[in-house]
């Protein structure tokens, strides 16, 4: 098997890395939802040695995410998990959660159902960073974005842009204040929440 590879996660990681870094700093623990191919995690954990960075993601993920993490043989990557948000959740605690481009691929009863569950896996200070498209009141932010949207929903009826603000509310509803809502190239954001 050769290892996946996302040209997004190429184009994207140093912006992001740079929010995380800010958000981040003084985190220890990372439990990142849907790895996808691994190539966020061994960046961001090369570029940040001081968190242990936890991989999860649903099984069939889980394969190429190893190759990216033995490929890299960091020491602060352990074995990636495996994750379905309807399913069972890990039982460590992490003091922050990064997720990205997730929330559009999920059904929205599954991205109700992540925030959740949040909680439960999370320290009382955790922050919480989520990147990825989102839309402003109903409305697309770009034609990009609308086409994406068309895409997606192509793709699957479940799948779909999110609102902000509805994304907002359901990390409100478990106990995250938003902190940040960051613009990032090609018309992305990452929003970013501190529990409590």
């Amino acid at each position: 098997m050769e290892k996946p590879n996302a040209p997004s996660c190429e184009r994207n990681r140093e912006p992001i890395l740079a929010v995380l870094r800010e958000h981040f700093a003084d985190r220890r623990s990372v439990l990142e939802i849907g790895s996808g191919t691994g190539q966020h995690a061994v960046h961001f954990a090369a570029a940040m040695p001081w968190l242990s960075w936890q991989c999860s993601d649903r099984a069939d993920n889980l394969p190429g995410i190893r190759l990216w993490l033995d490929d890299a043989a960091l020491p602060n990557t352990p074995a990636p998990l495996e994750l379905d948000v309807a399913g069972a959740w890990p039982v460590h605690r992490y003091d922050a959660v990064f997720s990205a481009n997730t929330l559009h691929i999920m059904s929205w009863p599954e991205v109700e159902m992540l925030f959740a569950r949040l909680p439960d896996v999370t320290t009382a200070d955790a922050v919480l960073v989520v990147y990825g498209p989102f839309n402003d009141q109903g409305r697309y932010t770009s034609d990009s974005n609308a086409a994406f949207d068309q895409w997606l929903k192509a793709r699957g009826p479940h799948m779909g842009i999110r609102d902000a603000g509805a994304v907002k509310a359901l990390a409100a509803g478990a106990g995250f204040r938003s902190v940040a809502d960051v613009a990032m190239p090609s018309n992305n954001r990452c929003l970013a929440w501190r529990r409590g």
